[in-house]
């Protein structure tokens, strides 16, 4: 594989690390230095936000689009109803039409952040594979698209295969969700000159079937790109965390704990995470992520301010790490942390500590809080709590109390 790139975009992604394969990386090369190259990832709709296992592959967009090439973000409105089979063990709940569009809607904002979707030759496009695929008669599918496809191969694929070896059932509907993201591809292809498909590497089946596809079809070629899959240096995969999913919708995880995670980072990935999630010039991300001992730490500070700075705006990220500060140097409580607020009833009857931590997710469950306190992990008010029968009254709140979990998550809990 030629790793040196006359292109501007390939050029930058090898140098960051965001390259795992690619079907004619000679051959792309030559087409991005040809022109403007629109390229695509999908993304189902089946869920209102995006979170930070997408981060990786829209920042690749991101990149594609400042290299002067046009980004197509294609939403999954068709597919949805159908579902992804991809290294899952069991269906998908399917969606309905308005819930599906209802999280195309608030998808679009966080891409709005990453991308420009203006009128210049390299803006991006948000499309809906609904387009093509609500109107399909399924006789002419069949016998234009369908005959193109050999069942012995699709059983092949490993996304198929790991089903099929641990004899879990795999639904015809299912089975179909590869040839329709062929046809995505031959359709985007065909109606807006899409070049090259990108994802993450375990798409590289669905990538090279819309491929194969497109040549039979229309007699062109066209590229497949993917990324690595990202698990972090202890082995866990990327944007899970002890507490769920790491989102990009300040509504459903605020600005502060998106910043905390990313500050969380561990040593061993501070820097290949600068290279991959921020803008930073390489060599910086070099230096920073070979700091030893405190002053990687300070390295942590600046992936945390510069990603939530393009996710949430440079305002949130200053106001996450003044947070932080308050929190970690001088004990205080910042405005910014999680909080939940009690009404005057509860506070009169009196609530367990056990279930404060679970309301403020500090806990995911009463079991896990109860562990967590047996093990002196929990604080209150910065003071080691031993007590997990504790019950909190409203004499107990007329200022707001601070719950800690293990080192650096912190909760508030006052009254409304």
């Amino acid at each position: 594989m030629n790793h040196n790139p006359k292109s501007e975009f390939l050029r930058i992604i090898i140098e960051r690390g965001f390259l795992a394969d690619c079907t004619d990386l000679q051959s792309l090369d030559e087409a991005l230095m040809a022109g403007v190259v629109p390229a695509y990832i999908g993304y189902d709709a089946t869920a209102k936000s995006l979170h930070v296992g997408h981060l990786l592959n829209i920042m690749l967009l991101r990149w594609m689009q400042k290299s002067g090439h046009k980004p197509i973000t294609l939403m999954g409105g068709g597919t949805t109803k159908v579902g992804d089979p991809s290294f899952r063990s069991e269906e998908r709940p399917l969606l309905t039409a308005q819930a599906i569009d209802d999280n195309i809607a608030s998808m679009k904002t966080i891409f709005a952040r990453y991308l420009d979707y203006g009128d210049a030759p390299n803006g991006a496009l948000m499309l809906n594979n609904a387009e093509w695929l609500d109107t399909l008669n399924y006789l002419e599918f069949l016998r234009d698209i369908g005959r193109h496809f050999s069942v012995n191969r699709m059983l092949s694929f490993e996304s198929v295969k790991s089903r099929i070896d641990r004899e879990q059932s795999l639904s015809f509907l299912e089975f179909n969700y590869m040839i329709l993201q062929a046809y995505d591809f031959l359709e985007l292809h065909r109606r807006y000159g899409c070049l090259l498909q990108m994802g993450g590497s375990d798409q590289w089946g669905n990538i090279v079937n819309g491929i194969d596809l497109t040549r039979r079809v229309m007699d062109d070629a066209i590229f497949g790109l993917t990324t690595p899959l990202l698990t972090t240096s202890d082995g866990r995969k990327m944007g899970k965390s002890q507490g769920g999913a790491i989102w990009l919708n300040g509504d459903l995880l605020s600005p502060y704990e998106f910043w905390q995670f990313w500050r969380n980072t561990t040593d061993a990935d501070v820097g290949r995470f600068l290279k991959l999630y921020t803008e930073l010039p390489v060599a910086e991300c070099d230096r920073l992520g070979a700091l030893q001992g405190a002053e990687i730490n300070a390295a942590k500070v600046i992936l945390a301010n510069a990603v939530t700075t393009l996710c949430h705006g440079a305002e949130a990220a200053a106001a996450a790490e003044a947070t932080a500060r308050a929190v970690f140097e001088q004990g205080g409580t910042g405005e910014d942390l999680p909080r939940v607020d009690l009404t005057a009833t509860e506070a009169d009857e009196g609530v367990s500590i056990v279930q404060l931590f679970v309301r403020t997710g500090l806990a995911k469950s009463g079991k896990d809080a109860k562990r967590l306190i047996a093990e002196g992990g929990a604080r209150l008010n910065d003071e080691p709590l031993s007590d997990a029968g504790l019950v909190l009254h409203t004499s107990d709140l007329s200022q707001p109390i601070k719950l800690t979990a293990g080192r650096k998550r912190h909760a508030l809990v006052g009254l409304e």
